[in-house]
């Protein structure tokens, strides 16, 4: 039987979405600090997405960091920016080794120069890979995506570039982070939490939900294989009715 075989079931679902959540308690049953627990959590994700990247997945999008984590002490805010450049610099140094393209959505407005550059030089290696595509939601919310989209909206509507009344979902979804991609089907979130936390908001008004206990440091590709096989067994309507 083929490593494929083994790790994800024959079909796949086009777009996973995936809140990592579960880092900071991880440390803690570890008697780890939580800038461990994070480390732990980015080498997961990091194996998880060369495992999907073998086993034929098409786009992963994971939330990294949201607009509200700027809430978190300052020592934890810079340990995560640390990692974040250094798993960059990682993706960065590794790029020729596999075929998954990295991009990001979210605010990077509020990124020191160096880290907005180094993501901006990852995209630009990355762009022409046509494995997994993955996407790292950094400095993003849900509802701070829709207000910079109608922001945009409105914009356009002064500039005489857009009738309002003409406005619709498809049109508005081109205003979004997430313009060029399809909407996530199935939405995962680690660490046994059951919200949505502000994560791709307008994207996932018909994704499929899967809630799973396990921290996210010891999610792996078999865990992630049980929730497409959930997903599968789910009649997908989108508001309709099958007769």
């Amino acid at each position: 039987m083929s490593a494929k075989a083994d790790t994800a079931p024959s079909i796949l679902p086009r777009h996973v979405a995936i809140v990592m959540d579960g880092n900071g308690r991880w440390a803690k049953r570890m008697f780890m600090n939580r800038a461990a627990g994070h480390r732990a959590g980015a080498q997961a994700l990091r194996n998880l997405s060369e495992q999907m990247n073998r086993a034929g997945y098409a786009m992963l999008t994971v939330y990294a960091f949201s607009t509200e984590n700027w809430k978190r002490s300052d020592e934890e805010v810079a340990a995560l920016m640390g990692l974040l450049r250094e798993y960059i610099q990682s993706y960065i140094n590794d790029s020729k080794k596999n075929n998954i393209r990295i991009c990001t959505i979210g605010d990077l407005s509020r990124l020191d120069d160096d880290l907005r550059k180094k993501i901006a030089y990852l995209g630009e290696l990355t762009k022409n890979h046509d494995g997994l595509r993955l996407n790292i939601a950094i400095n993003y919310g849900g509802r701070d995506e829709l207000l910079r989209a109608v922001k945009r909206v409105c914009r356009d509507a002064a500039d005489e570039k857009l009738n309002p009344e003409l406005l619709t979902e498809d049109a508005f979804t081109g205003y979004l982070d997430t313009a060029a991609l399809p909407d996530p089907d199935l939405w995962i979130r680690t660490g046994g939490d059951m919200r949505l936390s502000n994560f791709l908001l307008w994207q996932s008004a018909y994704a499929e939900l899967v809630f799973s206990d396990k921290l996210w440091p010891d999610y792996t590709i078999k865990d992630l294989s049980a929730a497409v096989e959930s997903f599968h067994s789910r009649e997908r309507r989108f508001g309709g009715r099958k007769e």
